[in-house]
């Protein structure tokens, strides 16, 4: 029985939050938990994804003429023309910028090495790594927690419905922009795709909310989008938007948008991420034309060139099908591994943090110095080689980038090693990728850097900095699948460069668990459709073998944040339960004309965001469910001091009169009215406010006897915040209860029904505690 119970307590430790039960809240019900918003813990609330269609709304749609609903559409189409432009310039200037910086360090650490200055050489890499990896660090403790990690996590869950503070704001925008670049240029094994997810979700953000009030940055022609709902979409495009700027990857952006990021997806979305994309693809095209006329210093090289890095007329016959097969299994194994030694590592990390920023950057301090010395000593490991007679480019290189590092050797000999690791990620992947070196690099060179680029991304990635996963991952797998090849060398007909590339594939799929977007994705990078069914292979297998083990890796990363992310399906323990079951009280209700000191009152001693609205019935005993009021718009009225001094019927002209469709408007991430902020003298708390124009007469309702798994379903599809729970017998209460986000979470169900977690485990997540027992 112990040993059961054990056994059990090690596999729920694999997916328990970061956050220590001292941090989390107490009561079981709370509409409000805490989770890890980038480096720091921040309460974090739902979205109202919901339209409130009360009459007050209705009456003011009917009011606007066709030109403004023209005006809706078309600014739509205009912030998505903005956002694709601005981050196509984002992305470049990050590449730019990175390019040039690195590119400076190592050419002045390379002249050092010609100069036999061994010594002088690693003190200025190692400094100047130090330097970068600090100035980005602090940038990022101290002005923008938030904007730590690759963001995609923060993103996804937003998209799925959590607001958390500060993930879009303008700080966490300029932190993400300049720490990325900081960070990637200090040689650590991170990339920069992530971060432009995150800042092109910021962009889109920021553009869908008009601005920010709080720097002073508004522009009243763009606040247009009032709900969540539109701002929603525009994220999704600015989401597509990142990634297409990060890989000059138009429809790879869009893919991953909607196989990753998006919880809810439509063909006018998938039109308006498409056309964002396209302006991300044209403005960048522009942009490296006029770099590639050498107007930009030592970009060029690398970076967004990565397109062209492997375009080749390839044959492959069906004895090739079996290594490729190998090469998706091992992806898969590989894949999961990295995904749950990073999720360790991330607790580490986390435990650490939890001391104070001193240790943050400490933390991130010492990645550096480790990852300065593993770059710089292990090519002296490497033996030199004599260059080709039939290269294509000078040998050995001399600067930053090229295939044919000289680093330690004498002329006219190279050191394949430095090649790889004494380099820029994005040149390191373009020598693996290259066509026609199967003879360049040797099989122990790959052996080291790959067990080199496998620790140090997992190290690397939790540092208080922004971080991508992509970059890291895709070394990786290129490494290890150039090892393979080597080791069937004559006993396949594909080049060591295509290995490569299908390595790095099997190593997404096991990691990311993404197939059509990675897809794609590889494709436009590579630029040769000849690769797609080999591509759609190993993707497919190393997914398929890594499901085995764990799940996503952007997926795990939220729950041990502990995002209350909706997942697609339903747990199969959900459905022997009703929605009865879980539903919890005490439930404060409004009446139809509530007295204004009983809502102050309600909205002072509860954090709830929605309140049944009932009325007395003529012909029932029991009263009548009216609809659904919003604490926001109880808070707008309160402020307003639309009051009435007798509790009489408010006519809805007589509410246009004084409210306006602003005045209930959504605001801007972070900017929430208070309750707190509300005055009211003694007179004013006895008079009465008539919430029937602004209650929402249709909110989504469900019985109390529907099971908790199709309630999940109805909650997750439609994008709601609260879900009321009407009795069967309708001689009781109008109301049951409300359902919220945190009502489905497996953690509120399991405590209140900890019998169904017993055998949840043994059903559900039998590979994990046999993946733990491994290490």
């Amino acid at each position: 029985m112990s040993e059961n119970a054990s056994e059990t307590q090690d596999t729920e430790s694999l997916f328990v939050p970061l956050i220590s039960h001292n941090q989390r809240s107490v009561t079981v019900n709370s509409t409000s938990q805490v989770a890890i918003v980038g480096a720091n813990v921040c309460p974090i609330e739902s979205l109202d994804y919901e339209i409130a269609e009360n009459d007050f709304f209705k009456q003011d749609w009917r009011t606007r003429g066709k030109f403004q609903i023209f005006q809706y559409v078309v600014m739509k189409w205009l912030l998505c023309f903005l956002i694709g432009g601005f981050v196509s310039l984002v992305g470049f200037f990050n590449n730019l910028a990175v390019e040039n910086i690195a590119g400076a360090k190592f050419v002045v650490t390379s002249n050092m090495m010609l100069s036999r200055r061994y010594g002088m050489a690693f003190l200025v890499f190692s400094v100047s790594n130090l330097v970068l990896t600090l100035f980005a660090a602090i940038l990022t403790a101290f002005i923008s927690p938030a904007a730590t990690g690759s963001g995609i996590p923060e993103v996804k869950a937003y998209l799925n419905g959590v607001d958390a503070p500060d993930i879009f704001s303008p700080r966490t925008l300029v932190v993400k922009i300049v720490g990325s670049i900081s960070a990637v240029s200090s040689s650590l094994l991170i990339g920069k795709a992530g971060p432009m997810v995150h800042t092109g979700s910021c962009i889109a953000s920021l553009f869908g909310q008009g601005g920010s009030r709080r720097y002073g940055l508004t522009w009243k022609w763009l606040r247009f989008f009032t709900n969540d709902r539109d701002r929603r979409d525009l994220v999704t495009c600015g989401s597509a938007a990142g990634i297409a700027a990060a890989f000059r990857a138009p429809v790879g952006g869009v893919l991953f948008a909607f196989e990753e990021m998006a919880s809810w997806w439509r063909s006018a979305l998938l039109w308006r991420a498409f056309f964002t994309t396209a302006v991300v693809a044209i403005v960048l095209r522009a942009l490296i034309d006029v770099c590639l006329s050498g107007k930009c210093g030592l970009f060029g090289k690398g970076g967004l060139i990565m397109f062209d890095a492997y375009s080749e007329n390839i044959s492959y016959h069906l004895a090739d099908v079996p290594p490729v097969l190998v090469l998706g299994v091992i992806g898969g194994i590989l894949g999961s591994v990295y995904n749950f030694l990073l999720t360790k590592v991330l607790r580490i990390y986390n435990f650490i943090y939890e001391k104070g920023i001193i240790y943050q950057i400490s933390v991130a301090c010492t990645i550096s110095i480790f990852t300065s010395c593993l770059l710089f000593g292990l090519p002296w490991l490497a033996s030199c080689q004599p260059c080709p007679s039939d290269a294509a480019e000078a040998c050995p290189t001399i600067g930053r980038s090229g295939n044919y590092k000289r680093f330690q050797c004498p002329h006219g000999h190279y050191n394949d090693l430095a090649s790889l690791i004494f380099n820029t990620n994005d040149d390191a992947i373009k020598n693996l990728f290259s066509k026609n070196t199967n003879a360049e690099f040797q099989l122990s060179t790959m052996l080291i850097f790959f067990i080199t680029c496998f620790i140090l991304s997992i190290f690397s990635y939790g540092i208080v900095a922004p971080a991508g996963l992509f970059v890291p991952a895709i070394v990786t797998g290129a490494s290890y699948g150039r090892f393979i090849a080597m080791l069937l060398d004559s006993h396949t007909n594909l080049g060591h460069g295509l290995y490569a590339v299908l390595g790095a594939a099997s190593f997404l799929g096991g990691s990311m668990r993404m197939t059509v977007s990675l897809c794609v994705i590889i494709l436009e990078l590579t630029n040769n459709l000849l690769l797609l069914p080999l591509i759609m292979m190993v993707l497919l297998v190393s997914k398929t073998v890594a499901d085995a083990f764990n799940g996503n890796i952007y997926d795990i990363i939220m729950k041990v944040k502990g995002f209350p992310y909706l997942e697609t399906h339903a747990e199969p323990y959900m459905r022997q339960l009703t929605v009865a079951d879980v539903v919890s009280g005490p439930l404060q209700l409004c009446h139809g004309i509530e007295k204004v000191g009983n809502i102050v009152h309600i909205l002072r001693t509860t954090r709830h965001h929605g309140f049944p609205v009932i009325d007395a019935s003529p012909d029932s005993e029991s009263p009548v469910l009216c609809g659904l009021i919003l604490r926001a718009h109880l808070i707008v009225l309160l402020k307003k001091k639309a009051f009435l001094s007798t509790p009489m019927r408010l006519g809805v002209d007589d509410a246009l009169r004084h409210f306006s469709a602003d005045d209930f408007a959504k605001k801007g991430l972070g900017n929430v009215d208070k309750i707190e902020d509300v005055e009211l003298t003694n007179e004013e708390m006895d008079m009465f406010l008539d919430l029937h124009p602004f209650t929402n007469a249709s909110p989504y309702t469900v019985v109390e006897t529907m099971s908790l798994a199709k309630a999940l379903t109805l909650f997750r599809e439609v994008g709601l915040r609260h879900l009321l729970v009407i009795p069967k017998i309708s001689s009781r209460a109008p109301v049951v209860g409300i359902l919220t986000r945190h009502d489905f979470m497996p953690e509120h169900i399991l405590g209140s029904h900890p019998l169904l977690g017993r055998s949840r485990w043994k059903r559900l997540r039998l590979p994990s505690p046999l993946l733990s027992k491994l290490f």
